[in-house]
Order: structure tokens, then C-alpha cells, then sequence
């Protein structure tokens, strides 16, 4: 069964080759701030170690090949390579992203009975680097005015899909790049 995906209207600077927003509802939303919730070794492991630049992967690794032996006695290499995710995850069911508390803790209840962490009948405004806000009139003429686009007609309109491994690249991008949206999706669009 193939991965369920959900629609993202982008709105795209053709002449500087970059995503000015996205228009969002709640799952994607709800999917980007789920990320701040994943624990590092959870990260990394879904990255696979082969992608992430830097010297972390080293450190899971050593881990991995460390005896057990060595570990605390009140301690497991499993806590710190497969953490458990205390708040909320994120699952793909029927066309989109999910929210669902995954701990059995009262201490972190779903945010509403709908579950995850924003309001739904809102649309938001997603910029290249991953800010969020409810989106507006006023909000859109201040981000294009911001980036100094002055000649709307540069700007195009695309819609494109967003599943599971669009969420993966788009992880890896907002931690290493400031234009996550135009890494992820404008090589798709060319």
C-alpha cells in the first residue's frame, strides 16, 4: 500500500529560485512542530547515520558498538538509541499527518480532542525557513515587502504533495539549511 500524502500549495519567487511560503493547514503544522518533539538518537536514526553531516553519527555509533557492560546498571544503550517519544507522534492515517499521544502520562495531554498542537479551520503560512504564522493578508504583504518582492509576477503558484519521505527530507533540511521549503521541493518542481 502506497504512503498517504497530503496536498501543500506553495507559492514560489521564480525569479530567485526559491519558496516564498507554503499554505498549510493543522497536519502539516502539527507535523513540523512534532519535529522540536523528536529526541536526537530518534533523529538520527531516521536520517540514517550515512546523511548526517557532522561528527553526531560518530557518537551513535559508538554507542551501537558499545558492550553493554559498560552501561550503568540502571541503564540501556536502547534508552539512548531508540528513545520513547513522552509527548506526541506523528502517524500517517487515511490522506494525512496524525497527532497521538504516545505516553501514558497525564502530565502531556493532547493539546484538543483532535489531537496535535494547533487549531484547525485556521490556514497558515509556512516561510522557506520553517516559520510559522496564521496567515493573512497583512502577513503575506509583509513577508513579500520583507524579501523585497516588488514584480508579482515572478510569483507561481504550485501544488505539490507531502508524505512520509517528503517529511524525512524536509527533517534533514531544517538541520542544515535556512531554506528548508526550496530544498525539499523545488528540485522535485525542475
Amino acid at each position: 500500500m502506497a504512503a498517504s500524502k497530503m496536498s501543500l500549495k506553495l507559492l514560489i519567487d521564480s525569479k530567485h529560485n526559491r519558496v516564498v511560503f507554503a499554505e498549510a493547514g493543522k497536519e502539516f503544522v502539527d507535523f513540523l512542530l512534532s519535529l522540536l518533539a523528536l529526541p536526537v538518537g530518534t533523529i538520527i536514526r531516521l536520517l540514517t547515520k550515512s546523511t548526517m553531516i557532522g561528527c553526531i553519527a560518530n557518537l551513535y555509533g559508538s554507542i551501537e558498538k558499545l558492550d553493554e557492560s559498560y552501561m550503568q546498571p540502571n541503564q540501556n544503550k536502547d534508552s539512548i538509541l531508540n528513545p520513547t517519544i513522552t509527548t506526541q507522534s506523528l502517524y500517517m492515517s487515511k490522506k494525512k499527518f496524525v497527532a497521538t499521544n504516545v505516553s501514558a502520562s497525564t502530565d502531556t495531554p493532547a493539546s484538543d480532542q483532535a489531537g496535535g498542537y494547533v487549531k484547525g479551520l485556521v490556514t497558515y503560512m509556512v516561510t522557506d525557513d520553517l516559520s510559522v504564522s496564521p496567515m493573512s493578508m497583512v502577513s503575506v504583504v509583509g513577508l513579500l515587502n520583507k524579501i523585497e518582492i516588488k514584480d508579482f509576477s515572478v510569483l507561481e503558484e504550485k501544488v505539490v504533495e507531502f508524505g512520509i519521505d517528503e517529511g524525512l527530507e524536509l527533517l534533514k533540511a531544517s538541520l542544515l539549511s535556512k531554506d528548508a521549503l526550496s530544498a525539499v521541493f523545488l528540485p522535485k518542481l525542475h
